[in-house]
């Protein structure tokens, strides 16, 4: 799987079709990989969700429109994707931070949004280490909740917060998080604050239990804060072992984050020497 090829044809994708009714499936369906895979490798990569990037390319867009003075806000509206005009201003506030009609009359400024365009530059002989774990399914118990992939960086910490503040670690330790999208293809996934169920225990209310498939799985083990660690690793699994691996690919919409014992680290999950680790699932070609 060449990301950069992928990512290139993605945003060519895009530009041509920015005033059309288009999705973050739709994008990952033209370049034949799956939308799961796919919008965690953009958004590693390029630093926005692939929905994200569409906003802002219109938004940036209909500034330009608008600023020509002749083009009734309505109509741009419409033209990218809004259904009413106080969406749209809503959308180009947030973005512009000014109105509409503002840039109309020529008295403000607005921002730019380019197309990002990839950079090829020479690469290789970096150490990576991980390891191919073949594991039975097993059974975890946690905290579930839908997220949207658009915005999922900034809430899914959000979502290790209020288990916590609620008293749930109690009940929960937070041994895994779990990123879970059967399907492959939808704009929403499951994430799960879990730990190995116990099937003599009850599962407290509120909590559910789910069964995660027996995989061959890749294992990168991750050590120092959690807070940095886990992005590089993410971002490094996309951009330097995703684009090296020839025998092997992504098997299923899953995706684990294992955690060590917090309370084994001076500093807990900030501790320099913290452990945790990621698990893909694979499969050979």
């Amino acid at each position: 799987m060449e990301w950069a090829k992928s990512i290139r044809e993605a945003i060519e994708f895009i530009e041509t079709n920015l005033a059309e009714d288009i999705s973050a499936e739709d994008v990952a369906r033209h370049v034949n990989i799956s939308p799961f895979y796919f919008q965690r490798g953009f958004t590693l990569l390029c630093g926005y969700t692939i929905a994200e990037y569409i906003r802002n390319r219109r938004l940036a867009l209909a500034a330009g429109e608008l600023a020509g003075g002749s083009a009734k806000v309505i109509d741009i509206a419409m033209k990218y994707g809004y259904g009413s005009p106080d969406a749209f201003t809503k959308a180009f506030a947030r973005f512009h931070g000014v109105t509409p009609v503002m840039v109309q009359k020529n008295q403000a400024m607005m921002k730019t949004f380019a197309p990002l365009k990839i950079k090829l530059s020479l690469e290789g002989g970096y150490l990576m280490d991980y390891r191919l774990t073949k594991k039975e399914s097993f059974t975890v118990m946690g905290a579930a909740k839908s997220f949207s992939y658009d915005g999922a960086k900034a809430v899914v910490p959000e979502f290790w917060k209020e288990h916590y503040a609620k008293g749930n670690g109690k009940y929960v330790c937070g041994m895994f998080g779990i990123n879970i999208d059967e399907t492959m293809g939808h704009d929403r996934f499951e994430y799960m604050i879990a730990d190995l169920y116990n099937p003599v225990q009850d599962v407290p209310e509120g909590f559910v239990t789910r069964i995660i498939p027996a995989f061959t799985w890749a294992v990168f083990p991750c050590r120092g804060k959690v807070s940095s660690t886990l992005q590089d690793t993410n971002t490094r699994i996309f951009s330097e072992w995703l684009p090296a691996l020839k025998e092997y690919e992504f098997a299923a919409g899953y995706c684990v984050e294992m955690y060590d014992d917090a309370g084994k680290y001076p500093n807990g999950t900030e501790d320099e020497n913290y452990y945790c680790e990621i698990w893909i699932p694979v499969k050979r070609k």
